[in-house]
């Protein structure tokens, strides 16, 4: 009996998954746990593996193909078995000799997906003229009547760039941001790390004792309630070809300097790689942005939603300071701190990214 593979929750409340390609073709045998098809969500690509051994009868989706959290994405059975997906109902025939109209959106024949594709491409059903079978309206009907006229207005984004552009969205509109500023002296900092090291396992080595003393920077707020966290769960932004990344370092505090700096550099190639797992994007507490990393300066970073505080730290430069009453050069690193100002005040705020400051400037050199 064929069973149908529903594509599931893939973590973290995700809603959507777009398919990425297939790994096994329509009628090729498979054994229970072989990927058969790779999957991209807001957060990272995934391979879904087959339930039970059989022959893929059906495959739900098309490469550039965006599925719903439910829907049908595979079908599995027997070699010899025969499926056919639900059919649609077709509009029913005109009766009586009176004239019908141009048909309904909701009465023309095509599968769910489709009529997603259509929704997202602008393009009105009731207008195509299918070529599947009994008229049906196919994914290559829906995108040549895009391609031929349809108001799609430029490049579709991708799962990755649709989901940062809804998290960022919903941050903006929802937490009052305050952002402060400040320089760091990074000659300490630069000179410790002469050893190696990604700039972020340094960065989070100064940051990261400092949390306790400042738990309202550590925490997640909900609109109604603060939770305190006595975990540092240590996000850090990675720049992609598919877009920023926030992969999170758990129990960052528990961690020694050398295992913070694996993490970080392993963590790191996985975002590039797109294969962190739903955990591994998960809860941060606090988050770090090394804008430095590509030339970056002052900015103002955005919160990740849910959590209250985001440090931003650009590329040390060379500037004039003054140093016992005398002007000097010194590098020096160019902080912004952005807060939830809901839960946390000017001077709260002020009063930690002088503290992150003081301890950058006088960074003792043996990590954390």
């Amino acid at each position: 009996m064929a069973y149908e593979l529903n594509l599931h929750d893939l973590g973290e409340g995700l809603t959507e998954a777009e398919v990425i390609g297939w790994l096994v073709a329509v009628g090729e045998p498979v054994t229970a746990g072989q990927p058969i098809v790779e999957v991209e969500t807001a957060k990272t690509t995934a391979e879904i593996t087959a339930p039970r051994a059989g022959v893929l009868l059906h495959q739900g989706a098309a490469p550039g193909d965006t599925l719903v959290v439910g829907g049908l994405l595979a079908v599995i059975g027997d070699p010899a078995e025969n499926w056919t997906p639900p059919s649609v109902t077709a509009a029913p025939e005109a009766t009586g000799g009176a004239t019908t109209g141009s048909p309904s959106a909701d009465t023309v024949k095509a599968m769910p997906v489709v009529r997603k594709l259509a929704t997202e491409l602008g393009v009105d059903l009731a207008s195509v003229t299918g070529t599947g079978p009994g008229g049906a309206i196919t994914r290559q009907d829906v995108e040549a009547a895009a391609a031929s006229g349809a108001e799609t207005g430029g490049e579709r984004l991708s799962a990755t760039r649709r989901a940062i552009s809804d998290h960022l969205t919903r941050s903006w509109s929802e937490i009052p941001h305050v952002t402060v500023w400040g320089p760091a002296s990074a000659g300490a900092l630069l000179a410790a790390r002469s050893g190696g090291g990604p700039m972020e396992a340094w960065l989070a080595a100064a940051v990261i004792p400092l949390l306790g003393d400042h738990p309202d920077f550590n925490a997640g707020f909900d609109g109604s309630h603060l939770r305190r966290s006595a975990a540092v769960h240590l996000g850090f932004a990675v720049h992609t070809d598919a877009g920023l990344v926030v992969p999170v370092v758990r129990d960052a505090e528990t961690r020694s300097h050398d295992e913070l700096v694996a993490q970080i550099e392993r963590l790191a190639v996985a975002a590039q790689d797109r294969t962190l797992t739903p955990t591994e994007v998960a809860g941060p507490t606090f988050t770090l942005s090394n804008v430095g990393a590509v030339g970056g300066g002052y900015g103002t970073p955005i919160i990740p939603h849910g959590t209250t505080a985001i440090l931003s730290v650009g590329r040390a430069r060379d500037e004039a300071v003054v140093v016992d009453g005398a002007v000097t050069v010194a590098p020096v690193f160019p902080l912004a701190l952005s807060f939830d100002h809901r839960v946390i005040d000017g001077a709260a705020g002020a009063a930690f990214l002088n503290a992150v400051t003081d301890r950058i400037a006088g960074f003792g050199g043996d990590g954390p």
